[in-house]
This record gives C-alpha cells, sequence and structure tokens, in this order.
C-alpha cells in the first residue's frame, strides 16, 4: 500500500508493517470477514523452478473481501471489496472473475443472497465494474465521497456468467 494512488482508490491509510500484519491475523481469524488473494496463473506458472510460495508470492496481484455485520450471525447480505493491486494486471478482467467467485462462494457455502459495496465516488474503474455486474446505487456520501452499491438476490445469476471455470479446493495447514 505504498502507493498514493491506490490508497486513495480503496481509501485505505498507510500502514506500517507490523500495523498491517496485525490486521491480516484478525481477517484471519475473524469468523466475519473472508478474503481470497488474487494471483496472476500466468506469472505462477511461469518459473517453475521456484517453490511454490516463492511462486505465489511472485503472482501475487490483488484481492478480493467479503464481511458481514459481527453483530448479526446472519449471512444475508455481504459487503464486498476489490482490490488489483498490480497496475499491469488492471483492466484485464481479473477483479471481475475474483468478485464473482467471491459471491459465488458466499451464495453456495455462507447462504449469502445479496451484496453491498463501498466505491469512492472517483473510482470509475470500480464503479464501471461493480455496474456491470448488475449492482444499483442505493445512497451517496457526499462526505465520506463514496457511493453505496446494491446486487439484490434476483440479480446474482450473472455471478455465474464469469466464473464458468470455477472450482472450490481445500487447504489444510499441515
Amino acid at each position: 500500500m505504498e502507493s498514493e494512488e491506490l490508497r486513495k482508490l480503496t481509501a485505505s491509510e498507510r500502514l506500517s508493517l507490523e500495523k498491517e500484519c496485525e490486521l491480516q491475523c484478525d481477517w484471519r481469524e475473524d469468523p466475519d470477514k473472508c478474503t481470497f488473494i488474487i494471483l496472476d496463473r500466468d506469472t505462477y506458472d511461469e518459473d517453475t523452478n521456484q517453490d511454490v510460495v516463492e511462486r505465489e508470492i511472485n503472482a501475487m496481484i490483488g484481492d478480493v473481501n467479503i464481511f458481514y455485520i459481527s453483530d448479526c450471525h446472519s449471512r444475508l447480505e455481504g459487503e464486498v471489496e476489490i482490490m488489483i493491486a498490480e497496475p499491469s494486471a488492471r483492466g484485464k478482467g481479473f477483479g471481475r472473475e475474483a468478485l464473482c467467485s467471491m459471491m459465488r462462494y458466499a451464495v453456495e457455502n455462507l447462504g449469502t443472497k445479496s451484496f453491498t459495496s463501498k466505491i469512492g465516488l472517483s473510482n470509475n474503474p470500480s464503479l464501471k465494474l461493480f455496474k456491470s455486474l448488475g449492482f444499483k446505487e442505493v445512497s451517496k456520501s457526499d462526505v465520506f465521497e463514496e457511493v453505496t452499491m446494491l446486487l439484490e438476490e434476483s440479480s446474482t445469476d450473472v455471478i455465474f456468467q464469469f466464473t464458468k471455470d470455477y472450482t472450490l479446493e481445500s487447504y489444510s495447514k499441515p
């Protein structure tokens, strides 16, 4: 998150490495949050001489997250966010596929029916992406300079169009 542009697009603050690690631990342990790290498959497959962890690190281009209201045990509505941090990976469909994969996971495994997202008013690529998936503007905050968008349950079929190669694999720590 050293990029000023990226912090502006994601409404994020510069954090120390210690704070970033602390937040990552919180996300990993919090039952109301889920994150997928997005890898560029071509980059991952490029150098098979490296070990898997190094290949994964080199192929990381962003993340997609969903979170739920913590005082409500329902998973009916989730708030999603997407970030393609690697500038060379933007505009190639990675964000759409990752976002739709996260929403599909939430629908099929967590019982989520609808999705919201808060997007900066000046973040035109994200606004365009969410609108193309059927999200509708439900509120706008000039104070926070963001718009809240909603994808209702009746419109969630669109996520299956962009997840044709979707598979779910389980991973357990050794």
